[in-house]
C-alpha cells in the first residue's frame, strides 16, 4: 500500500469517528433543555462545517497525483486538528 493511500485511509477513519461522536453530541442536545439546546445547536453547526473543510482537504488528497498529494497534506492536518481540538471542547460542554 502507499504511503498515500494509508495515509487517506488514516485521515478517512479519523473523519468517520468524529462523525459518530457529532451524532452522539446532537443526540444530546435533542433532549437537552430549551436554552441550552440552542448553544448546543450553534457547536454542532460549528464541526459539521469543520468536518466539511476537512472533508474536501481530504478529497483534494485522494484527487491529487502522488507527487502532488504531500503538498496538500499541512493543510488536512491543519483542519484535522482544528476540527478535533473543537470536538474535544464542544464535548465538554455537553457534559
Amino acid at each position: 500500500m502507499s504511503t498515500k493511500k494509508a495515509y487517506e485511509q488514516k485521515q478517512q477513519a479519523q473523519l468517520n469517528e468524529w462523525a459518530a461522536q457529532i451524532k452522539k453530541l446532537k443526540a444530546k442536545a435533542d433532549v437537552a433543555q430549551a436554552d441550552a439546546q440552542l448553544e448546543y445547536y450553534r457547536q454542532i453547526n460549528e464541526l459539521r462545517s469543520m468536518q466539511d473543510v476537512a472533508t474536501n482537504k481530504l478529497n483534494e488528497i485522494e484527487d491529487a497525483s502522488d507527487g502532488a498529494w504531500e503538498d496538500l497534506k499541512a493543510g488536512m492536518d491543519s483542519a484535522r486538528n482544528s476540527f478535533g481540538n473543537a470536538l474535544k471542547t464542544a464535548a465538554s460542554r455537553f457534559n
